[in-house]
């Protein structure tokens, strides 16, 4: 009874292991195994591999990767340097803040920097020569939205110049700077043509104040650096480009007021540029 009990485990053990010996054949057919006898006594143990240079390889098995390590919720950024430190140490940066506060602060800061510290703005020639060339595209496109002419103006000089081929490195393209994706989520088909490039602007400044309640400042860190930046910091994103950015833009539109008939209080507020031609 006990040889029949040996026998069928035998038999079991060894259709167990087909698939593997199958599975053998097929990396390596030409593999033929060999007996190695028991060492002697006093020598080294060895295993003797038997390996066909021809044979396929497996490839590389790699362990998981470590996960990207993740900033804890509500954790602070610390901001770039931007050379323009002094202007945010009194203005709020937190997406919590009042827009009307953190406007305010923002002008009454421009215009009272420390001393030799002021934001560079641009000459009043040079936004009355981009308000002749596109005043009258700017103005139609702002009628009846919360985007003021002397903003768009301010955001064009800041952004572009004026330059209607003007082409970042990282691809926004045109007088309004559009990157292809806001440009296709706006309808401009060419940014590179001035009127479909200030309709495209407009319309994305437009959807920024709308969708940060009118907080002047969080509506052009939007701009710069992309609305889901703001969301994801809560707030002026801490790059260093948005934190120069913004009020560059603040002193080009107290500049680019000059230009209306009726000078405006807000960037919400509309005005006629007194420009001739327009």
């Amino acid at each position: 009874m006990s040889r029949k009990l040996t026998s069928l485990a035998l038999i079991s053990a060894i259709l167990a292991s087909a698939p593997v010996f199958a599975e053998v054949e097929r990396l390596l057919p030409d593999f033929t195994f060999k007996r190695v006898p028991v060492p002697s006594a006093g020598t080294t143990s060895r295993i003797t591999v038997q390996i066909d240079p021809n044979a396929p390889r497996l490839g590389p098995v790699y362990a998981d990767p470590e996960p990207e390590p993740v900033a804890a919720a509500g954790a602070i950024a610390v901001p770039q340097p931007s050379g323009l430190e002094w202007f945010w140490t009194t203005v709020p940066t937190d997406i919590g803040a009042q827009g009307a506060v953190r406007f305010q602060k923002a002008i009454a800061q421009l215009n009272d920097p420390p001393e030799g510290q002021g934001v560079p703005s641009p000459r009043l020639q040079s936004l009355q020569n981009i308000a002749t060339a596109h005043g009258r595209s700017i103005l139609i496109e702002t009628v009846g939205t919360s985007v003021s002419p002397a903003l768009v103006l301010a955001v064009i000089s800041v952004e572009s110049a004026g330059r209607t081929d003007a082409v970042s490195s990282a691809g926004a393209t045109g007088l309004m700077q559009l990157m292809p994706d806001t440009a296709t989520r706006f309808g401009v088909n060419d940014s590179t043509d001035a009127a479909q490039n200030i309709k495209g602007g407009v319309a994305y400044l437009e959807w920024l104040l709308d969708h940060f309640e009118n907080d002047a400042l969080l509506a052009l860190s939007g701009y710069n650096a992309g609305e889901g930046n703001v969301r994801r910091y809560e707030g002026v994103p801490p790059f260093s480009e948005t934190r120069a950015y913004v009020p560059k833009v603040l002193a080009a539109w107290q500049v680019a007021k000059g230009l209306c008939q009726t000078p405006p209080e807000l960037i919400t507020d509309a005005c006629v540029f007194n420009v001739n031609g327009i």
